[in-house]
């Protein structure tokens, strides 16, 4: 082959990709009707099948079932204040400080372990991960409730049950101290004087770290005092739509069965450090209050949705 056939065929192949490229910007499909669904259904018949994307020929490859949902996990807590005008600044349309309570939260570590109806724990590196999240004192319409202002997980699929549910999850990694049902020295006790730390980060910079000291038993967790009220959003991609988004609406979880079990409480240090894109460190930490451990379970089968056109 000649060079001038060479580089012939260099700028065919150039030419083709450019002029591709250039198709694909210009082309506009038009929109077809589709064979209606059945009444208060919205998915067309012959979709492909799942609860979540990917939606796929046999439905197993979505990356979240259909619920219920089932978890049980090891929850390290501390509670904080922050100033009462930072937290009011982290809520959302809709939600008021609580003006008994203004400036109060908690912060969570898990380690979940997730389950649907089928034995799905047997996967472990599915159902297995881990969480942090914050929550804020509240009122919805006069009544009390806790706010989810940020949220990180270590698991698509928990990621993606968070979005369905209003919690605002983010990538993270999230580790705490374990308790095991044997003595170690490697190990601290799960009782008076054991002491257990845990720490988040995101995008390689820590953003929260936290150490408790067990005191004395406790009946229950504190941090699940107040209904937990999150918001669904989901924005649009259309042209002139990006502040009108698809959904947006209060929500708040239900949480079907709780229970929990080992719960201590004690003493706590808490600590939120700046980084870039994020607005953690903004809940500036004023007062510190009890730190606490315990088991909990649930599982998830629906959701109240408070505002909006499906309230």
């Amino acid at each position: 082959m000649t060079d001038n056939q060479t580089g012939h065929g260099a700028m065919g192949r150039r030419s083709l990709i450019g002029g591709g490229l250039a198709a694909v910007a210009a082309t506009t499909l038009t929109s077809t009707g589709q064979a209606a669904a059945a009444p208060g259904v919205t998915v067309p018949p012959g979709e492909l099948r799942g609860y979540s994307l990917p939606l796929s020929a046999r439905g197993t490859a979505n990356l979240v079932s259909a619920p219920p949902w089932h978890y049980v996990g090891d929850l390290l807590g501390a509670e904080f204040w922050t100033s009462p005008e930072a937290a009011a600044a982290a809520l959302p349309a809709g939600l008021t400080p609580d003006p008994i309570t203004a400036g109060h939260g908690y912060a969570l570590f898990i380690d979940w372990q997730f389950s649907g109806d089928h034995q799905e724990y047997l996967d472990p590196v599915r159902s297995q991960y881990s969480e942090f999240l914050v929550l804020l004192d509240a009122q919805f319409n006069g009544a009390p409730v806790a706010w989810c202002p940020y949220i990180y997980v270590d698991n698509d699929a928990a990621l993606a049950r968070g979005w369905f549910q209003g919690f605002p999850k983010k990538l993270g990694t999230i580790k705490q101290t374990r308790a095991f049902s044997v003595a170690s020295d490697a190990a601290p006790v799960l009782g008076p004087s054991g002491t257990f730390a845990a720490s988040m980060s995101a995008a390689g910079r820590r953003l929260a770290e936290a150490k408790v000291t067990l005191e004395k038993p406790s009946a229950t967790i504190p941090a699940l005092g107040r209904p937990i009220v999150n918001l669904r959003h989901f924005p649009r991609l259309q042209a002139g739509q990006f502040n009108n988004p698809a959904v947006h609406e209060l929500t708040q979880s239900i949480l079907d069965r709780p229970t929990v079990a080992n719960a201590w409480t004690g003493s706590s240090d808490l600590t939120f450090l700046p980084a870039p894109g994020e607005e953690l460190a903004d809940l500036r930490i004023v007062r510190k209050g009890i730190g606490f451990r315990g088991s909990l379970s649930y599982s998830v089968t629906d959701l109240k949705i408070l505002t909006g056109p499906d309230a």
